[in-house]
């Protein structure tokens, strides 16, 4: 059987319990954009609506519910965060959003590119652990610059972020750790959803379970 276009994927309609609650995890980001717009202020369903494309994405490269999940919650609390300023108001927060957001953010960068044919796709013909490990470490690394580059532009123009070197070096750390982190279970552990349905096996199991990569 071929392996279905990304078009296709996003407009499969969902066959687990998995998949169904990671459906509702990206309705909430949509619903989120509408609450801070009303409640809010605006900038503050802007920053929501810039997480609308990493809550999608899941879904056009066809990764895993379960790892959909992760994706769109960790997203979520990241945007949320910032609306509520957890990161001002709680010492050391930045930290583990960081850490899971930016390694969360890689897998899915490395999965986005073995797609459009870029690398090899995770457990395909001519993957090798050491490419997952090191392209998903690569991409996660640039993800942490972009993101102190964000937090720098927010702070001239839009808010009184704040932004340090030390705190902008530690925070590029943090997330290359967790890239790092993203790039073993890219190497080892299938994230992507092939063979679920077509094998028949109970896919919300397969969903939950971990899978080496050859």
């Amino acid at each position: 059987m071929s392996r279905p276009t990304m078009i296709e994927n996003f407009l499969r309609p969902p066959r687990t319990t998995s998949a169904v609650v990671a459906d509702a995890v990206r309705l909430c980001g949509v619903l989120s954009i509408v609450v801070a717009a009303l409640w809010f202020e605006l900038t503050d369903a802007g920053i929501l609506a810039f997480a609308l494309p990493a809550l999608v994405a899941p879904r056009f490269v066809g990764v895993r519910p379960a790892f959909d999940i992760v994706c769109g919650v960790t997203v979520l609390v990241a945007a949320w965060s910032n609306v509520v300023d957890l990161y001002r108001s709680v010492p050391s927060w930045d930290i583990p959003v960081h850490l899971v957001c930016t390694g969360v953010l890689a897998a899915l960068a490395y999965i986005a590119a073995a797609r459009i044919s870029i690398v090899p796709l995770p457990g395909g013909e001519g993957f090798r652990r050491r490419t997952g490990l090191v392209v998903t470490t690569a991409f996660g690394l640039a993800f942490a610059a972009l993101w102190e580059i964000v937090e720098w532009v927010g702070k001239l123009f839009v808010d009184s972020i704040l932004v340090t070197y030390d705190d902008t070096i530690g925070d590029m750390a943090v997330g290359g750790l967790g890239a790092l982190i993203a790039g073993i279970f890219v190497a080892r552990v299938r994230l992507t959803a092939e063979g679920t349905a077509e094998r028949g096996h109970d896919a919300d199991q397969d969903a939950a379970g971990v899978t080496p990569s050859r």
